[in-house]
């Protein structure tokens, strides 16, 4: 199995099925790291130095050590609910959400729902949030004034890999910014 694929089984396990490979995660979301591996090479390869090469490789900064390295966590996007130590902060008075076509309508009438996960995921710039939108067929950016939510109560976090999280965003505090064409 490459890199990837065991990279994308822990980001499984560590957000959403921890119990797949029988381990637990504290609540914080902190699994045992030799645990961890143990369960994940019954049926991948996997050692503590492939373990903290995917941590530190992983373009989308996904998973974060305590300070001696022996418990590890996904740094968000979980379904299963766990408190990541997220402090409140105070978010630019823009941010941006990238999605698929085939979701604007709904998104539209509804506004943003973290859906299955704990919080809704938005982005401090336009172009990751396009990135985002083609995981999910043709891209569509909506920007959010997040500053006027804020200013109305709604409360931000950062996750550790820079990822700006909120719980909801009504419909009155959404832009659709661009509908990307075939190519672009």
């Amino acid at each position: 199995m490459s890199e990837k694929s065991t990279s994308k089984f822990i980001s499984l396990i560590l957000r959403h099925h921890p119990e797949v490979i029988g381990i637990t995660l504290d609540e914080h979301g902190w699994a045992d790291v030799d645990e961890l591996i143990e369960g994940v090479g019954r049926t991948r390869e996997i050692d503590r130095e492939l373990l903290e090469k995917i941590v530190a490789e992983d373009e989308k900064q996904r998973y974060s050590f305590n300070e001696d390295k022996t418990l590890i966590r996904a740094n968000q996007g979980h379904s299963v609910p766990v408190d990541v130590e997220l402090e409140k902060k105070t978010p630019p008075a823009m941010l941006w959400h990238g999605t698929g076509e085939k979701y604007v309508e709904t998104i539209e009438e509804q506004g943003l729902l973290p859906k299955a996960r704990l919080y809704v995921h938005l982005s401090a710039d336009f172009e990751t949030a396009v990135k985002v939108g083609k995981r999910h067929g043709r891209p569509v950016v909506f920007e959010v004034a997040s500053g006027a939510m804020q200013e109305d109560g709604y409360d931000f976090f950062q996750s550790v890999n820079g990822v700006w999280l909120t719980k909801y965003v009504p419909v009155k505090y959404l832009n659709r910014k661009i509908r990307y064409q075939e190519g672009t």
